[in-house]
């Protein structure tokens, strides 16, 4: 698989910055979300995430909550994709996953890129109430509801955890049957249920942001879609890497891995290696998340797809 140009998208800021728990409001979330559109970004992403309690961290940090998030992100911007980054499957039913979908796809006019995966990290489930056990059985189960009725079919399931009955999913936006779907994966079993069902397959980097990091990740992949019968060119491969464009240094210190760092040239020839290993989506989180932080980032970004 190859593809010349890189599609890079900006994770906007949800999470409360992990050193002090200073938040991003919302007036800044719009401001960046602009901003990357004004820059060139192909997307912008909203992370699923909850409440997180990380030992090493001086206290616990929120997110802001994703769906609510990509409406306004979508009603805001014009031309960038909006994408969810990823929708748990712990956190909702699928059938209303769906019904979300397509509203977003509506709000955005076709922009939304529907990613959805597994479930939380940490212990944020047994916080809100959500379960905690046999997550990829539940995913899995989801899936068989989500696909065929973001597909266009009506759907009957009676599962051990998800159910439906003659679900049909009306009204549907702009692209009825058509909104990309990007499904998360790190393991064998999720990247089987990728190689099956997804567009894109979704991975994020959590010792390192570089290239060689991800490869064996990627090469598991081929041999997944190779024993599934899936081509693997038929497959994009996405993948979220924190980068540093600033001296400022928050994500390796915070636990978040490696990031992609130094003057814009390095940070540019970083992230286009991944054209290397078959990757053609790279997903930035920006740290820290800022308005400035981005500004700086905006020569690197010139010069990843000349």
């Amino acid at each position: 698989m190859s593809e010349n140009r890189l599609k890079i998208g900006l994770v906007l800021p949800m999470l409360e910055a992990p050193p002090s728990g200073e938040k991003a409001d919302w007036g800044t979330i719009k401001t960046m979300a602009q901003q990357a559109e004004g820059m060139g970004f192909d997307t912008v992403w909203i992370a699923d995430e909850l409440l997180w309690r990380v030992p090493d961290w001086p206290g616990p940090r929120g997110w802001w909550e994703c769906v609510s998030m990509a409406g306004a992100v979508a009603a805001t911007t014009s031309t960038i994709g909006v994408g969810t980054w990823v929708l748990s499957a712990l956190h909702r039913n699928p059938g209303l996953t769906v019904k979300i979908a397509e509203t977003l796809d509506e709000i955005s006019n076709g922009r939304f890129l529907f990613g959805f995966g597994a479930g939380h990290a940490g212990d944020q489930g047994t916080t809100f109430g959500y379960p905690e056990d046999k997550t990829v059985s539940r995913y899995e189960e989801a899936l068989g509801i989500i696909v065929p009725a973001l597909r266009g079919q009506t759907v009957s399931r009676n599962g051990d955890y998800h159910r439906a009955h003659e679900l049909e999913i009306r009204p549907r936006g702009p692209r009825p049957g058509r909104i990309p779907l990007m499904l998360g994966a790190h393991g064998p079993r999720t990247m089987r249920l990728a190689a099956q069902h997804a567009d894109i397959w979704s991975g994020f980097a959590t010792e390192s942001s570089l290239p060689e990091w991800f490869q064996p990740m990627v090469g598991q992949l081929d041999e997944v879609c190779a024993d599934t019968g899936r081509d693997p060119a038929t497959l994009e491969r996405s993948v979220g890497v924190s980068v540093e464009p600033t001296g400022e240094r928050i994500a390796e210190a915070a636990g978040l891995g490696l990031p992609i760092a130094g003057p814009p040239a390095q940070i540019a020839a970083t992230i286009a290696g991944f054209r290397e290993i078959d990757v053609i989506r790279v997903e930035l989180m920006v740290w820290p998340g800022t308005v400035d932080a981005l500004a700086a980032l905006e020569p690197a970004i010139g010069l990843i797809n000349p």
